[in-house]
C-alpha cells in the first residue's frame, strides 16, 4: 500500500517528522542518505530545511526526494 506524505517538518541531526494520509506521524533518519548521490547535495542544514511537499513526497530544491514507501519503511511512529 502507497501512502501520500500530506506534512513535512525538518527537525535538527536531519531528521524528518512526517505525516502521512492515513494520519500516522512517523519519524524518518536522513543521514544514511546523505553520504550518497543525490542526496550528498541536501546535507548542509540550510538545504535540508528546505523539504517541502510536493506529489505526494519530500522533495528539495535540484528535483531530489525520496520514495514515499522509503520514508514509510524506514521511519518509526512518533508516539
Amino acid at each position: 500500500m502507497l501512502l501520500d506524505i500530506i506534512a513535512v517538518l525538518p527537525r535538527s541531526g536531519f531528521q524528518l517528522d512526517l505525516e502521512f494520509e492515513n494520519g500516522e506521524r512517523r519519524r524518518f533518519d536522513m543521514r544514511p542518505l546523505l553520504a550518497m548521490k543525490p542526496w550528498n547535495r541536501i546535507a548542509s542544514p540550510a538545504v535540508f530545511e528546505r523539504v517541502r511537499v510536493d506529489y505526494g513526497t519530500v522533495v528539495w530544491p535540484g528535483d531530489i526526494d525520496v520514495a514515499p514507501e522509503t520514508l514509510y519503511d524506514d521511519s518509526v511512529p512518533l508516539v
